[in-house]
């Protein structure tokens, strides 16, 4: 792992606009400089963090914690509301698997389309298509329009995409929650052989996938960092964490 910070994130901040009637956002394009319409829902606060080129974090935190937030902010779908960050080298985003493809577009239509998005020029996406379509394993599929899809085949064909990506950066959010069990492992054992030589950074509530991929991992508890360093010491502390606040739910509901 070299020290040279791949990602770096410097009190981030997320705040999303809620609107309490249908016209109040109409409003606030309106007369938004006289009267705000609109109340702020911070999911993150102040995140900051560096990871080194070639390290490998996990991101770990209890639903709506602010983690797929960070993520979309470094892959640039989303802007911080306050707070800088910066990230250096090609990234490969695993963040909803599927959700940007076209369905009234083919798989291979779709995965031409999604790997130069991600930066291959024609020439390489006409070297890995046929790469992608075996990753993918779901047959003539890929040459139906993912209207047809379901959840599962459209999650294989957005991992393929990204594994073909040549990135240096796997940015992974929670994707080994879909497909089947065989789908996951081929997942799995691809982010595993890209740890040798790529950064990673990766959310999943499977501990002890982290527990053994990462070499750091980072607690996000209520849209800050609760606590970052040994995967086994910050895995424990969370493990109690939740064991404890489990304990304090069952006692009140009894």
């Amino acid at each position: 792992m070299s020290s040279e910070p791949i990602i770096v994130s410097e009190g981030v901040g997320k705040a999303f606009q809620l609107y309490a009637h249908q016209n109040d956002q109409l409003k606030q394009i309106l007369f938004g400089l006289w009267k705000q319409f609109y109340r702020e829902k911070w999911v993150l606060l102040d995140v900051s963090f560096r990871i080194g080129k070639g390290e490998r974090v996990g991101l770990i935190g209890r639903n709506g914690a602010g983690k797929t937030t960070l993520l979309q902010i470094l892959c640039g779908i989303t802007r911080p509301t306050k707070g800088a960050f910066e990230v250096t080298g090609r990234i490969a985003p695993i963040l909803a698997l599927g959700s940007g493809f076209d369905g009234l577009l083919t798989g291979r239509e779709n995965a031409r389309i999604g790997a130069a998005i991600l930066g291959l020029s024609r020439r390489e996406v006409d070297a890995c298509i046929e790469d992608i379509a075996a990753f993918a394993e779901i047959g003539p599929a890929f040459e139906q329009p993912m209207r047809t899809y379901s959840s599962g085949m459209l999650a294989r064909v957005a991992f393929a995409i990204c594994a073909y990506a040549k990135a240096d950066i796997l940015i992974v959010d929670e994707a080994l929650s879909v497909g089947d069990e065989a789908f996951q492992k081929k997942c799995e054992s691809f982010i595993s052989n890209f740890a040798r030589t790529g950064t990673i950074l990766m959310v999943s509530h499977d501990l002890e996938f982290l527990r053994n991929l990462c070499d750091r991992v980072i607690w996000l508890d209520n849209g800050v960092v609760r606590m970052e360093g040994d995967p086994a010491e910050v895995l424990g502390a969370y493990r109690a964490e939740m064991t404890a606040r489990v304990e304090h739910q069952a006692q009140g509901a009894a």
